[in-house]
């Protein structure tokens, strides 16, 4: 991590990563594909998320989350900085010339030559079944079914953990502390998620937040209350409910949104409370 001097009060506490580990090298061209904003719009044109619009733009990289590439190896040409995303990728080249994008894993470089097959070899970067990873392994890219694609820990630095063989499911502990039942014949990559730093990155102002497409977003305790059940009152007076709620009135935290109940006989553990 970079600190910059305080020259201005926007550098004061702003930080920044060292990607001296990426490749000096353009994106792959066929793997890119311009995304159209919607600031936030659904379909139908209504705002259905706030504060979004603007934004630098940004072209996306097609990543290959499945298992098309079935017993062919790959060697890492590149690591490149994805825009959409919070992790490195990856770029493979397959034996034919081939080439695929995949979330990089930590530690990976480079040069380096990785596998994905039923049964393989436990190493950074290569991909298998569940039932074949090693207890105490770390994993990353899970599949919840078979054929699915990875969907499980991808965010930078994330990962999750085989703690057990059952029958034929696996028992898997989350980033978030929840121990889940996934069957055995789904897929993971060895290893955890590159750039675990990234949660310790300070934009230090708000005009890079705005480089993200994110808009200022006011607090409800500052509106009036025709704008918000938070707002009104003296000074800097307390929301005045028991829970907070949304300006439409709906409560706000704590609430359990979870409706596909029928998945409850595969979670073992609930997460942790913050």
């Amino acid at each position: 991590m970079k600190n910059y001097a305080p020259t201005t009060p926007g550098r004061r506490q702003m930080t920044k990563e060292d990607f001296s580990v990426l490749t000096k090298k353009k994106a792959e061209k066929k793997l890119l594909v311009y995304l159209p904003k919607r600031a936030g719009r659904a379909r139908s044109g209504r705002i259905t998320m706030r504060h979004r619009g603007g934004g630098a733009r940004r072209m996306y990289r097609i990543i290959d989350f499945g298992q098309a590439k079935l017993n062919i190896p790959a060697k890492v040409v590149a690591l490149e900085y994805d825009p959409y995303r919070t992790a490195f990728i990856m770029l493979l080249e397959y034996q034919g010339g081939d080439k695929r994008y995949r979330i990089a894993p930590n530690g990976i470089r480079a040069g380096d030559e990785i596998i994905c097959a039923e049964k393989t070899e436990v190493k950074t970067g290569n991909r298998m079944f569940l039932g074949s990873v090693p207890v105490g392994t770390a994993v990353y890219e899970v599949e919840l079914q078979p054929g699915r694609g990875g969907q499980l820990a991808r965010s930078a630095g994330n990962g999750a953990t085989v703690l057990a063989h059952e029958g034929k499911y696996t028992n898997l502990g989350m980033p978030s502390g929840e121990v889940r039942k996934i069957l055995s014949a789904c897929f993971a990559s060895v290893g955890t998620v590159s750039r675990p730093e990234h949660k310790y990155i300070q934009l230090g102002k708000a005009g890079k937040s705005r480089y993200k497409g994110r808009r200022p977003h006011v607090r409800g305790t500052a509106m009036n209350p025709v704008d918000h059940p938070h707002g009104g009152g003296e000074g800097r007076a307390p929301i005045g409910l028991k829970h907070p709620k949304t300006p439409w009135g709906k409560p706000a935290l704590g609430v359990k949104t979870r409706r596909r109940k029928w998945t409850n006989k595969y979670i073992l553990q609930r997460r942790r409370k913050k």
